[in-house]
């Protein structure tokens, strides 16, 4: 222990004299968290809209006033015809394109049904597939407004409805901040552990001093436990400020026992700094301990479960992100923060975080070459 005790001493003097490291590792994740939240929106709105209306009646006109009231529509153009609205397509001017054909209000009386063309630019596949959701559901509204007003009770008995009653648990609002803040706190919080802790033994290695410790009677374990708790201690800082910024700045609560929280956090800290110097066991330079890290950071985003549901991914990227810790985080923070779970419910999550914990770090300790 006493060794142990000298090897923490050092690591936080090198961090601490390091005021470039103290900035990256704590204030850059805190403006990010400010801000990444702010742009990661799941609702797409400014879609911009050109109508071809043939009709020219009153109700193709209040149909597309409805469009663009909702507040998701931004009307482009009313063009003469689709030719036209489809060079505002290709200068990126519309999202959208809505043909209303000529005798639109006549045969919608007449014969009670008529067709529209909608053409979507799916270049950005996420906006055209909400974009024509939202449209198409616009349009249902206000074909059923139509209907309400042909309807004659006097002389006809009203047509069967199903009222639907609906909550959202957990999210009421339904406010994507709420999910989202927590799952980049995750990646901030993983992405400075791990690749800090990279870094730190190959910088050793760069300036020679690890030769100097290498002749030493520290022994290998001693010397990884050194590198990983002052990190450990860091990350834990981090977090807690990040989830107070949560607090003030967005509201987000925690609706379970915050304990459980940190329970888990430092069993998975473990797991991903233990990952961090497994790499720089490897890594000559600074350079290939940073190639390595961003390589695993973009698998664990992208696969983290944050962006897209893990449910909705092919079999064998989810088998992958069943092997990825931060989707285990990621859920662990939603279940605590948003359901209020306990212990009981997320012990599937620590046990698996604590194999992943003691293969990786076993691993890295093994790895590390010292030379008495």
């Amino acid at each position: 222990m006493r060794t142990l005790k000298f090897l923490l001493q050092k690591e936080f003097r090198q961090i601490f004299r390091d005021k470039t490291l103290l900035r990256a590792m704590l204030l850059a994740p805190l403006v990010q968290l400010m801000l990444l939240p702010l742009a990661s929106n799941y609702e797409i709105k400014n879609i911009y809209l050109a109508v071809v209306d043939h009709d020219h009646s009153t109700y193709s006109q209040k149909m597309v006033s409805k469009i663009v009231s909702s507040g998701y529509f931004k009307l482009a153009g009313n063009n003469a015809s689709y030719n036209d609205a489809y060079q505002l397509i290709e200068q990126d001017k519309a999202d959208i394109i809505l043909e209303i054909p000529a005798g639109f209000e006549r045969n919608l009386v007449r014969e009670g049904s008529q067709k529209l063309f909608i053409a979507v630019n799916a270049i950005n596949g996420t906006k055209a597939l909400v974009g024509g959701g939202y449209l198409s559901s616009i349009l249902g509204d206000y074909n059923n407004d139509i209907r309400l007003q042909w309807m004659q009770p006097d002389r006809f008995n009203a047509a069967p409805q199903i009222d639907i009653a609906s909550s959202n648990w957990y999210n009421p609002l339904m406010n994507y901040k709420t999910f989202m803040v927590p799952g980049i706190l995750v990646l901030l919080v993983t992405m400075m552990g791990s690749m800090m802790c990279a870094l730190n033994i190959v910088k050793e290695k760069e300036i020679g001093t690890i030769e100097q410790i290498n002749v030493t009677p520290v022994k290998k374990y001693q010397f990884i436990l050194g590198k990983l708790i002052p990190f450990w201690v860091l990350c834990m800082v981090l977090f807690s400020v990040g989830m107070l910024l949560a607090k003030l700045v967005y509201g987000i609560g925690v609706a379970g026992n915050i304990g459980v929280l940190y329970l888990f956090l430092s069993v998975y800290l473990i797991a991903v700094l233990g990952l961090g110097l497994l790499i720089s066991t490897y890594a000559e330079t600074q350079q290939q301990a940073m190639s390595i890290s961003f390589f695993f950071m973009m698998i664990f985003n992208l696969l983290g479960g944050l962006f897209t549901p893990i449910e909705s991914m092919p079999v064998w990227a989810q088998w992958i992100a069943h092997a990825n810790p931060v989707s285990y985080f990621i859920s662990v923070m939603r279940m605590v923060i948003l359901k209020g779970s306990g212990l009981h419910d997320i012990r599937y999550h620590i046990l698996i975080m604590l194999v992943f914990g003691v293969v990786i770090n076993t691993w890295a300790v093994m790895n590390y070459r010292k030379r008495a």
